[in-house]
């Protein structure tokens, strides 16, 4: 991806990698729009870094979507990059109930709504130089998390939609890409102090090395082993992660 002279859209840009990638970005020259649902967060940001600029987003909402995609088209005409970042990860009890609330917001966050944003922008998209379309999904995608197991089926079914959206697009302007961060210091599962976890400026300044290579997927090294496992050992592997995982998360 090019790094520098773009218009990038990044949703999520309010706090964690969706800033710590918007604020990569802005300081190599780029425009930078992010979006969220929290004034006050995108505020904070925009106010650190002048020159970048908000807008609010209800990603799980469709006129949301259709509202804040058609003000971009009109606002920001040479938009080229579009970067889904927005996502929400709970525990959950994938052996016993699971909470409808749950499962339908975070089915709507983290699948449905890159899905209908990038429907939204794609024609616009497909006739500017150096498109982009990329999704931030993660390792959890290729080995599942069971305490988090409709989080990590969302990116799971991410993953696929990149492969099969790549697919389509191939003759096209549009790249598309997909960012699968390994743990990272983040507000997600209360991740900030984890010291197992990658903490966010080293996974942003790994992650920007990374994009400005000619890559579909985007990985640091950290997130390799776990993108590398899917195959004939996969269950073992998925089990002792698992293992491991209970002595952390609990479950």
């Amino acid at each position: 991806m090019k790094l520098t002279g773009n218009t990038i859209f990044i949703t999520g840009g309010g706090s964690g990698i969706g800033r710590g990638l918007a604020e990569a970005l802005h300081q190599r020259g780029n425009k930078v729009i992010i979006s969220g649902r929290r004034r006050s967060h995108l505020d904070e940001v925009v106010a650190a870094n002048p020159g970048m600029s908000a807008v609010e987003l209800d990603i799980t909402n469709p006129a949301s979507i259709e509202k804040v995609a058609a003000q971009l088209i009109a606002d920001y005409p040479d938009l080229n990059v579009l970067i889904n970042n927005a996502g929400i990860m709970q525990p959950d009890q994938a052996g016993g109930h699971i909470d409808d609330a749950l499962l339908v917001d975070t089915v709507t966050t983290n699948l449905i709504g890159p899905i209908r944003m990038t429907s939204a922008l794609i024609d616009h998209l497909k006739t500017k130089n150096d498109a982009v379309v990329a999704y931030t999904s993660s390792v959890l995608a290729f080995v599942p998390l069971a305490v988090t197991s409709v989080y990590s089926s969302t990116k799971a079914a991410l993953h696929s939609y990149v492969l099969s959206q790549r697919f389509m697009l191939r003759n096209s302007k549009v790249r598309v890409l997909e960012i699968a961060p390994p743990w990272v210091r983040t507000d997600l599962m209360n991740s900030r102090e984890a010291e197992q976890a990658m903490p966010l400026d080293d996974f942003i300044n790994e992650t920007m090395a990374v994009l400005g290579t000619d890559v579909d997927e985007v990985l640091v090294e950290g997130a390799k082993p776990m993108r590398a496992n899917p195959g004939p050992g996969e269950h073992a592997f998925v089990n002792g992660f698992n293992a491991q995982a209970v002595e952390l998360f609990g479950g």
